[in-house]
């Protein structure tokens, strides 16, 4: 049972990695022009993956400031849900 549940979090974790890595590149798709939010594609995407996102990284962006207009609050989120799965999967 308890290796069941382990799978179905580091999965869970798993999915909100490429969630983020997706919402990432997205960005900067964006960001310099390369792909147009006029797009209902492009659109979509971004509405769906800022909403999965935002609600994580809220906390993170209110305790680590954008440095030169980077926001590193993605990169600490991802290795934290790293650190979360390693643990998990170490405690099995």
């Amino acid at each position: 049972m308890i290796v069941a549940f382990v799978w179905l979090v580091t999965t869970i974790i798993q999915l909100i990695i490429i969630l983020l890595i997706v919402n990432a590149v997205i960005s900067w798709l964006i960001a310099f022009d390369i792909v147009s939010r006029r797009n209902r594609f492009v659109a979509t995407v971004w509405d769906v993956s800022t909403r999965l996102t935002d609600p994580l990284l809220r906390p993170i962006r209110n305790v680590i400031p954008s440095v030169g207009g980077i926001d590193l609050s993605p990169l600490v989120l991802i290795l934290g849900l790293g650190f979360v799965q390693v643990l998990l999967r170490t405690a099995v």
